[in-house]
């Protein structure tokens, strides 16, 4: 009767592929993710290139989404019934040849789709010649016997597929040179489709502040807009600064350097015919800047849209950017390199010498006949060693000519340090640990450094004879201390009685201090006790919330309802328009209505 919470439900989907006629069923679960059926599909139909595709869905109002790849499955579908998904290209790269195996074929297929539903726009010329390839991919090389007649018009090639374009088409599938294998003509397609205008556009019904119908295509280069096929205006990706929507108002922030290289910023609007589809549409310019354009996935932060007057949305980028999978491949190239190199070489160490062979070490031979590279460590930062004529180890750090008399080879200068000194400074480094061990066991002060004819502790030493003084000499009394210190000599027993204090006036002042920091400190508390309020968060925050509002509809209203030439430029920005025509002008009317049937 009760179900299980660790049982999770099996839902079952329909996914259609490129070409409408190949289906895949799929399985998932309650707790899947998106991310978990796109990997699937792609495991499915062997694509290594998985982030480049995705799905597409219909919800009950009709508006298209994609599914995202970060959020629950049955979340994102709860309105569908069956579930039903379109597998497309997401991201069309800038160079579609990056894709390998049937990742280069899956956008072949779109790209011809594209072409069939209108969305790869282009010129009758253009449309014949991509037709001429599909032609050839499909049906192999002219032959007079079979290809009779009107034997185009049995496919679907265009949107507008008239008989002039299908004669075109004849005419160039007949001068192809033969013999020649799909893939060539695959790949002719895909390099005519990249150049034109409309490569990779989903084209994005909107209207212009004047009212005039035009269509938003956005790709890897930028957002661009389109009337009557023809592309009117394009904003790079690194003159868009931020995109943002209000209401059924999309919304982008430029920033730009005009003819004469001064830095502009230009706010541009455009108008949806819903608010869904508004959000539709700056959620796919989001993804495919962030896709494009960021260096990782690491660098993308939570970006939120919609303004103050509609409902906002916040939305997190998933997956691998361009720039991390052009990075994977490249890296992958460099360890293909670098394991055949290896191989390489192992083969070449395995060859026994020969009587023509030199008979020195061949690996020291391969080494020196290699060139030096430019990245290698300057010699000026090497450390070199050597003996000279007495024995003694030599260091070098500074250099100096080798050969003498300014030869070309720069080596760091030979400093001579002789066995003597190097024995003396390990002797002192023992002597050092002895005295603190010395010190640590409660017998006499161990050994010293000589420092010209002065006595001086050394820093680890002082440390040690702190510990003792505030250790040992609370058992002992101060005289047999002195005693037992006094062989030492006058300056260490100066030097010392300076370091540590007597153990009964370190005691006297520190009950004494103690007495009085505690009385000052339980004073000071009890004033600062009587002085402090305590504070409340709510009655901080709700006054300045009601003033933030208020001064904002004064603002608005003001701005809105003056006719003065100041504020003529906040009127005409698209926020202001959204706010007057959606919000403020119905709002006006019904609080005038209401008041005027009151009087």
């Amino acid at each position: 009767m009760f179900r299980n919470k660790n049982e999770s439900i099996v839902y079952k989907c329909t996914v259609r592929l490129l070409e409408d006629a190949d289906i895949l069923e799929c399985e998932f679960q309650s707790f899947h993710r998106g991310s978990y059926l796109v990997e699937y599909i792609c495991e499915q139909l062997e694509i290594n290139e998985k982030d480049y595709f995705g799905l597409r869905y219909v919800d009950a109002s009709k508006q298209r989404h994609w599914l995202d790849l970060g959020k629950s499955i049955i979340k994102q579908c709860k309105d569908i019934d069956p579930f039903l998904f379109s597998f497309r290209v997401k991201f069309y790269p800038a160079d579609p040849f990056r894709l390998t195996g049937n990742g280069r074929l899956m956008l072949y297929q779109q790209l011809k789709r594209d072409l069939r539903h209108g969305r790869l726009y282009c010129s009758i010329g253009e449309a014949a010649a991509l037709g001429s390839l599909i032609v050839q991919e499909e049906l192999g090389d002219y032959d007079e016997v079979v290809h009779i007649g009107d034997y185009v018009s049995s496919l679907n090639l265009a949107l507008r597929q008239t008989e002039a374009l299908e004669k075109k088409i004849m005419d160039l599938h007949k001068k192809r040179q033969p013999y020649q294998d799909s893939s060539v003509a695959m790949d002719e397609f895909m390099g005519i489709a990249r150049g034109l205008e409309t490569y990779g556009i989903d084209p994005h019904p909107v209207k212009d502040h004047r009212g005039s119908q035009l269509y938003i295509g956005i790709n890897y280069s930028g957002i661009s807009t389109f009337v009557s096929g023809k592309r009117s205006q394009h904003f790079r990706w690194n003159e868009v600064h931020k995109l943002n929507f209000e209401g059924k108002m999309f919304i982008a922030h430029l920033s730009y350097t005009d003819a004469s290289r001064e830095p502009k910023k230009h706010t541009i609007g455009f108008k949806c015919s819903s608010n869904a589809t508004c959000r539709y549409l700056w959620r796919c310019a989001i993804e495919q800047m962030l896709f494009f354009t960021l260096p990782n996935s690491q660098h993308a932060a939570v970006v939120s849209g919609g303004g103050f007057f509609s409902w906002g949305t916040k939305f997190k980028y998933t997956g691998r950017t361009e720039r991390e999978i052009l990075t994977e491949s490249i890296n992958a190239l460099r360890k293909q390199k670098m394991t055949n190199s290896e191989a390489s070489k192992r083969k070449a160490s395995s060859v026994p010498a020969t009587p023509s062979s030199p008979q020195g070490d061949l690996a020291q031979i391969r080494y020196s006949s290699l060139p030096r590279s430019t990245m290698s460590e300057p010699l000026g930062n090497c450390h070199m060693a050597t003996t000279d004529s007495l024995g003694n180890i030599v260091y070098s750090n500074h250099p100096h000519d080798v050969m003498g008399g300014g030869g070309a080879v720069q080596i760091p200068s030979l400093e001579p340090v002789s066995e003597e000194a190097r024995l003396r400074a390990s002797s002192n480094l023992d002597n050092l640990h002895q005295s603190i061990a010395s010190i640590g066991n409660g017998g006499e002060a161990g050994e010293y450094y000589l420092k010209g004819d002065a006595i001086e502790y050394s820093a680890p030493e002082c440390a040690a004879i702190n510990n003792l003084c505030e250790g040992r000499l609370s058992h002992q009394s101060t005289k047999s201390k002195r005693n037992e210190y006094h062989s030492y000599g006058q300056q260490h027993q100066v030097a010392y009685a300076s370091a540590c204090p007597t153990v009964s006036d370190a005691s006297k002042s520190a009950t004494q201090g103690k007495g009085v920091e505690n009385q000052y400190d339980r004073q000071n508390a009890a004033n600062c006790a009587k002085g402090v309020r305590k504070f409340r968060f709510l009655n901080a925050f709700i006054p300045s919330f009601l003033f933030v509002i208020f001064a904002m509809t004064v603002s608005a209203v003001v701005i809105l309802e003056s006719e003065s030439e100041i504020f003529e430029r906040i009127r005409n920005m698209p926020e202001m328009i959204s706010l007057r025509y959606q919000y403020y002008q119905p709002l006006k009317e019904y609080v005038l209505q209401k008041f005027g049937r009151k009087s």
